[in-house]
């Protein structure tokens, strides 16, 4: 058994894990640990609704709910297991695992196309996994955006074990999406 013998380091044994530790180390913020899902700063690009992916083929692998209150709740792609847009209720997500969970993203111009992306949130954003993040707008980002720009005024978490509670909880917040 050896003990402190140097080539036991696992920087000696996988030199690669040094570099990429040092060049982990060099990209993060005081304060803030980089996650190893974050996207470098230049391959994002957002509106005051939500951010997304600039590559046309790029995939995020997570999707952050940001709240007016500073909570945050965080769903992977790998769970979406689909979503239904009704532009006079919202767009309402079903992520599955252990639970049953449903996001109801309410606000208008939802399908609007941002930047020169021709990005939105349905299907040049969820349908193609390229949403990194959406988060509820206050009062006075929702006046500066105006009419045309997609907004986020509200957006509500539930979760469920059973279906016939889904189904009662649909039936109050968002009837439209009922079948």
């Amino acid at each position: 058994m050896s003990g402190n013998d140097p080539a036991d380091d696992p920087a000696h044994r996988f030199p690669y894990l040094k570099t990429a530790a040092v060049r982990r180390l060099a990209t993060e913020t005081p304060g803030r640990r980089a996650a190893a899902e974050d996207p470098p700063a230049d391959e994002e690009e957002g509106c005051p609704a939500f951010g997304y992916l600039r590559g046309t083929r790029d995939r995020a692998l997570a999707v952050e709910f940001r709240f007016a209150n500073g909570n945050s709740d965080t769903f992977p792609y790998s769970h979406l297991a689909g979503w239904r847009f009704d532009p006079s209720v919202g767009l309402l997500l079903k992520f599955t695992a252990d639970v049953v969970t449903l996001v109801l993203v309410r606000g208008s111009n939802l399908d609007a196309p941002v930047n020169q992306s021709g990005v939105n949130l349905t299907d040049r954003g969820f349908q193609r996994h390229r949403i990194t993040w959406v988060r509820e707008m206050d009062a006075a980002a929702l006046k500066a955006v105006g009419d045309t720009g997609p907004t986020v005024d509200r957006i509500a978490v539930a979760e469920f074990e059973a279906h016939a509670d889904l189904r009662a909880w649909l039936g109050t917040h968002a009837p439209a999406f009922c079948r």
